[in-house]
């Protein structure tokens, strides 16, 4: 269902949801820049799950964000002594949603979403440290000048992201997003904008592809389930998962389709262990709880024998809701 503030012509893919909104108890300009609970900035409600530690202005439109990454991670560790790709996606997704409040006084209340995301990694810098510590990562984050917009309206912003772990770099992002207002949110989602109620209606999780085809060693972390085509699968969704279901959610989380992404390029890259270094994604639609996703992968020519890539396509309905271009590394 097509939505507009002013220019907008279709519904976006959000990474958050109706039901974690709750207004700010504190004026957006008392802040400090280090709060001793994020959770709610960042949209997480275990606190064990929140990344960022720190934050401060550079100028108006620059910012640096401090990251903490724990030595293990019940999801994003994959495997031993190696951090997934989507650990930076997450970290910087924690960060704009904190900064979109701090930084743009944009409401609590007003919900995220992703109308394009990529980024690329460094794949040596994903090793977990040796001193058992954990990880720090700096962000730098630049935003484009948000356009003037009317009170209760829309905010549309575009951020460039530089990742940087012990001097070195990490990786970059560039993200295109929009907050929407309560009001609008409401009427864009129309029946699926309560969070609880759509949650409800999720079918249980099917039965999932082997964990090593995906590059997994459990099988609650597999987010995909075997069809009778190649290259086909259909999203296997669990809201009970710990991490990609954090709170309830009126529709499929971006995190869990950019994981989808990743493990169905693993499916074509493996067996061996792969990591994706560049993952460029188009939010299309909302891609729902109460019927099935049908994750698509097509292999694309790639001069480098090191070097996979990869086309995937999630489709809900007969109607594409995103598409990523994957490029692994075996």
């Amino acid at each position: 269902m097509p939505f507009h503030t002013s220019c907008c012509t279709r519904p976006f893919t959000t990474l958050e949801e109706k039901s974690y909104a709750c207004p700010l108890a504190v004026p957006v300009a008392s802040l400090p820049e280090a709060a001793s609970d994020l959770g709610p900035l960042v949209r997480k409600r275990v606190s064990d799950e929140v990344l960022i530690t720190d934050w401060r202005t550079v100028s108006g439109t620059t910012h640096h964000v401090t990251a903490h990454w724990p030595q293990h991670h019940s999801f994003y560790t994959p495997r031993s002594g190696r951090y997934s790709s989507l650990l930076l996606v997450e970290t910087v997704r924690q960060a704009l949603a904190l900064l979109s409040n701090a930084a743009y006084e944009v409401p609590l209340e007003y919900r995220l979403g992703w109308d394009y995301c990529s980024c690329t990694l460094t794949p040596a810098m994903l090793d977990t440290p040796p001193d058992g510590h954990g990880a720090e990562v700096e962000l730098t984050i630049t935003h484009a000048l948000p356009a003037a917009r009317r009170k209760g309206g829309s905010v549309r912003l575009e951020a460039q992201i530089t990742a940087v772990r012990d001097g070195q770099l990490l990786g970059a992002a560039h993200l295109r997003y929009t907050c929407h207002s309560p009001a609008i949110y409401e009427r864009l989602r129309g029946q699926y904008a309560d969070a609880r109620a759509a949650t409800s209606h999720a079918p249980l999780p099917g039965t999932p592809v082997p964990p090593a085809h995906v590059g997994r060693s459990s099988a609650k972390d597999v987010v995909l389930c075997p069809t009778a085509a190649p290259r086909r699968w259909q999203l296997r969704v669990d809201t009970d998962h710990p991490v990609l279901f954090d709170h309830a959610h009126d529709h499929l989380p971006g995190m869990v389709l950019l994981e989808a992404a990743g493990q169905a390029a693993h499916c074509l890259a493996g067996p061996d262990p792969t990591t994706p270094v560049t993952l460029r994604t188009r939010f299309t639609r909302y891609t729902e709880l109460d019927a099935p996703c049908w994750i698509e992968a097509t292999p694309l020519e790639w001069p480098q024998p090191d070097l996979a890539r990869t086309t995937i396509t999630g489709t809900q309905n007969g109607q594409v809701t995103f598409t990523t271009q994957v490029i692994t590394r075996r």
